[in-house]
């Protein structure tokens, strides 16, 4: 699935909490004999009931501490395109989560994220590295997203990327 990646991502927030791991949006009870539709539909349905339902595609999901902590399973993140996310946004997230959301085309960016709420208007600005949220006084410095992994995911994740530059080597 190729995306393009914009140095500018708006969003509606969906708020969730510290320590959400990845079996609460793709639980293990589910995998393998049920389809991503069916999995995508009970994401965190544990710590937010009617998430999956609430949630409007092209929404930010603005999380707490330790987000993505637990497995390395992929499913995570692919269920997270499934609905729609267009980025998610917390203080600190499970590496391997991290890393996997890059690897499959999801933006992810650690930032202070108190003082958000559920509905507002989120401005991801990758180029001014700046996080803000419409009507509010509310700013947040993001960090410098190299421009390797901005490239990756521009092209839809790591596997896009090297299909579309097979002869790619670190400079």
């Amino acid at each position: 699935m190729s995306e393009t990646l914009n140095s500018v991502t708006r969003g509606t927030a969906y708020v969730l909490g510290d320590d959400v791991n990845t079996d609460l949006n793709c639980s293990g009870k589910y995998l393998p004999g049920k389809d991503d539709a069916f999995i995508a539909a009970q994401a965190f349905e544990s710590v937010s009931p009617g998430f999956a339902s609430r949630f409007q595609s092209g929404g930010i999901i603005v999380a707490g501490k330790h987000f993505g902590i637990n497995s390395s399973r992929e499913q995570a993140v692919h269920i997270l395109r499934r609905i729609g996310v267009a980025a998610i946004v917390a203080p600190s997230f499970g590496r391997q989560f991290f890393r996997n959301a890059i690897n499959n085309g999801l933006l992810v960016v650690e930032s202070d994220t108190s003082g958000i709420a559920n509905g507002d208007s989120l401005t991801l600005d990758l180029d001014a590295h700046l996080l803000s949220v419409q009507g509010i006084t509310l700013a947040r410095t993001l960090p410098d997203i190299p421009q390797a992994v901005r490239a990756i995911l521009r092209d839809g994740g790591l596997i896009a990327f090297l299909a579309k530059h097979p002869n790619w080597e670190l400079a």
